[in-house]
């Protein structure tokens, strides 16, 4: 066995199918993940869904108005039931495929051609029920078998929540989804790497250039930079200091800050004065990713924030699509088999991710491929 804690993870782990289903059971099974505000299924009947490596899972507003989260699965054979990324249904779910329906509380109430059937009870078929949590307005699900602490899994942004009054928050646009060619590993990595952004994001360097800070706190990696006056800006970053209103909400010091927290293990949340976005990268095999992200906003009408906004999309789409370059790259060298070679001293973003990739799965530790991953 060779560990080598001041490099990155060995090629094999990003290309090998047997090692994302290790991940799936011990990376993300314990994991929660997020679906969307509770202002997404604000009124009664609302849903929002998410299919995570396989798992279905819709969260719904009931005629209770308590929000409650299910296996997105009928119970008689197993179709999907809901398939919108948000939608609203009205007083049942019912399934596409045999009619069987639900109510908003998730009990089976009706069974088409029921005499067909031999006698059942409905209560013991209503729908799988899993784990959901709210911070700050966000929604959480867990379907595994075992959980992480939710407190530790949310304590970094807790006090984020509420200084940026997020329960309070809407969306603003419609949920992205990106799909890229790499591993899901690649893409958290390349979102904590502190050395790139002054060579592949000239324009997220203009804006924010020496200002830009790491730091890794309560197991999260939070990166942070201030808004700065450099003379070589994009029209946008020029445009977007000019007309960004002053967040009389926050301290400060946060009022012409972006602040980016990455999250254990596919979560991050970018948090600007002007609005908050989260990312979630959802491994689809173990060479494609999908970014799934979305943007809420405190209600506001001025003309100034909503140039901001606009601005801000501007810049980030940019660095959204330099950022594919990047990670797809990274993506094929990795399939050669080429070895990564040191981390240097201040990449703590990069370092703590992999020691705590090593310390969940130890077979990563190995610099090629056991022939037995489940026995190494």
């Amino acid at each position: 066995m060779s560990d080598h804690p001041e490099t990155g993870l060995p090629p094999w782990t990003y290309t090998d199918p047997e090692f994302l289903a290790l991940e799936r059971d011990a990376v993300f099974s314990p994991s929660w993940q997020i679906v969307c505000h509770e202002s997404d299924v604000a009124t009664r009947g609302q849903y929002a869904t998410l299919d995570f490596l396989g798992t279905l899972i819709f969260v719904v507003r009931g005629d209770d108005s308590v929000l409650r989260a299910f296996r997105n699965v009928c119970r008689h054979r197993a179709a999907r039931l809901l398939d919108e990324p948000f939608g609203a249904c009205s007083s049942r779910i019912v399934c596409p495929y045999h009619a069987w329906s639900y109510d908003l509380a998730g009990r089976l109430i009706g069974v088409a051609q029921r005499e067909r059937y031999a006698a059942f009870e409905n209560d013991d078929y209503g729908l799988v029920s899993v784990e959901l949590r709210e911070a700050g307005g966000f929604l959480f699900v867990n379907a595994g078998d075992e959980e992480a602490s939710f407190g530790d899994f949310i304590r970094p942004m807790a006090d984020e929540f509420a200084r940026y009054k997020t329960k309070e928050m809407r969306a603003f646009g419609r949920i992205t989804l990106r799909e890229r060619d790499v591993n899901w590993k690649i893409a958290v990595e390349n979102f904590v790497d502190y050395l790139h952004l002054p060579v592949a994001h000239n324009g997220l360097d203009g804006l924010v250039g020496a200002s830009y800070a790491l730091s890794v706190e309560d197991g999260a990696c939070v990166i942070s930079a201030n808004i700065n006056s450099a003379p070589d800006q994009s029209l946008s970053a020029r445009a977007y200091r000019k007309y960004l209103p002053e967040a009389a909400h926050l301290p400060p010091d946060r009022r012409r800050q972006w602040r980016y927290v990455k999250l254990w293990p596919n979560l991050a949340f970018d948090t600007y004065p002007d609005q908050i976005d989260f990312m979630q990268f959802i491994p689809l095999s173990a060479e494609r990713t999908l970014l799934r992200e979305i943007s809420y906003g405190l209600p506001d009408a001025s003309r100034e924030l909503a140039a901001a906004r606009y601005l801000n999309w501007r810049v980030n789409r940019v660095v959204n699509e330099e950022d594919k370059d990047i990670i797809e790259r990274t993506q094929a060298g990795m399939k050669s088999g080429v070895s990564p070679g040191p981390i240097a001293d201040d990449e703590i973003g990069l370092r703590y991710f992999a020691e705590r990739m090593r310390e969940v799965l130890p077979v990563c530790r190995n610099a090629n491929r056991p022939k037995t991953l489940r026995e190494a």
